[in-house]
């Protein structure tokens, strides 16, 4: 496999000009063959020199022994947060990427009798499991924006997002999801507190690749989120 076609999807695909014609199946390239194949051969690929060397004498050490150069990789780790993007109504949010479980289409909510209310939709079917199905937009209370935002991409759909924690799973519906995304830590900026901003840790900015604008994103608490998400479903 060349080159070129291992990293297509930065060419013509999600984070190139999204001319691939498989994004129309595919929706991302996450989800293509071609982008599976190469992750398998990144991880793959022979672990560098001193690597296990270095991480063995990294993790023994005490962090006030830990220096910044050692190693180069080790300090990044814990210096970057890795998250999932997604878009509830104008709203662009961000939630740790450990706990994304999957995306899927669309499905039937079936309602539970006595249970339901605005957070707590029902139940869901996702590859033959049936799992509670909340709103996240009422948890957060996003409304609606008139006009309805834009989307970024134009083969751009709303999904299932699949969420884990602990054992604990929750589906919920996004407008869009853009995908992974590293920032580090520092660039996170405090917020301030009112009713829709109380599960958010803090926000950074995020330029999608190809756009000019800058948008704001939410780095929402994913304990404080998952807590009361098991509260409502009671």
């Amino acid at each position: 496999m060349t080159t070129q076609v291992e990293s297509c999807w930065n060419v013509i695909g999600i984070e190139g000009d999204r001319t691939c014609a498989e994004l129309s199946t595919h929706i991302h390239c996450r989800n293509c063959p071609v982008y599976s194949a190469a992750g398998r051969c990144l991880l793959e690929r022979p672990t560098p020199e001193k690597y296990r060397h270095e991480w063995t004498q990294f993790i023994a050490e005490s962090p006030a022994q830990k220096k910044p150069h050692l190693p180069t990789y080790a300090v990044r780790t814990s210096e970057t947060l890795t998250v999932v993007i997604f878009r509830l109504h104008q709203e662009w949010l961000a939630l740790p990427a450990q706990v994304f479980k999957e995306t899927t289409p669309p499905s039937v909510i079936h309602t539970l009798p006595h249970r339901h209310n605005q957070v707590l939709r029902g139940l869901i079917n996702i590859r033959g499991e049936l799992l509670l199905c909340v709103s996240l937009s009422h948890l957060l209370k996003i409304e609606p924006s008139e006009p309805p935002s834009p989307s970024l991409s134009p083969v751009s759909h709303s999904r299932m997002a699949v969420i884990e924690k602990a054992g604990n799973a929750w589906v919920f519906p996004v407008d869009e999801i853009y995908g992974v995304h590293r920032f580090h830590r520092r660039e996170l900026r405090d917020v301030l507190r009112n009713v829709t901003q109380t599960y958010t840790k803090g926000l950074f900015s995020w330029q999608p690749l190809n756009l000019p604008t800058v948008r704001t994103v939410s780095y929402l608490d994913d304990e404080l989120l998952f807590t009361n998400l098991a509260k409502k479903a009671q």
